[in-house]
């Protein structure tokens, strides 16, 4: 079984919806993990656009990089910029880095559903590319 990091700025918001697509798309063909640089809780607003998408992110956890900096990762995945500048060095053996930067709905004054949902399905694109190419 592989396994994968998402990590991302607060692992609020877009890390937790990869985390939710590739876990619905990978159930019995990886362990799936999300992270964050720092932890921000996870955002009410993810949780909503990805309901709308019949996905439940409800019970994640908002998880700090230093959790996993034991576990060895098949897949990193960056959705930030941000993150990729400061990600850590992981000693896993032949990580595949991956980075692909997503909006941050959050950042927008006065955000809405269509923000969200645009992120959303961004990532939701993104997760089944990566699972077609990879599995």
């Amino acid at each position: 079984m592989k396994n994968i990091l998402i990590l991302c700025t607060g692992n609020s918001c877009r890390s937790q919806i990869a985390e939710g697509y590739f876990s619905c798309l990978l159930k019995e063909k990886a362990r799936v993990y999300s992270a964050g640089i720092e932890t921000h809780g996870l955002n009410s607003y993810a949780v909503e656009t990805m309901s709308r998408d019949r996905v439940d992110i409800s019970k994640n956890t908002s998880n700090n990089i230093k959790e996993y900096l034991n576990i060895n990762f098949d897949f990193i995945i960056t959705v930030c910029d941000h993150a990729k500048e400061n990600c850590p060095f992981f000693p896993s053996k032949n990580a595949i880095e991956i980075h692909q930067n997503f909006f941050d709905p959050s950042k927008i004054t006065n955000s809405n559903n269509d923000d969200y949902d645009q992120c959303r399905d961004e990532i939701k694109k993104f997760t089944i590319d990566f699972c077609k190419k990879y599995f």
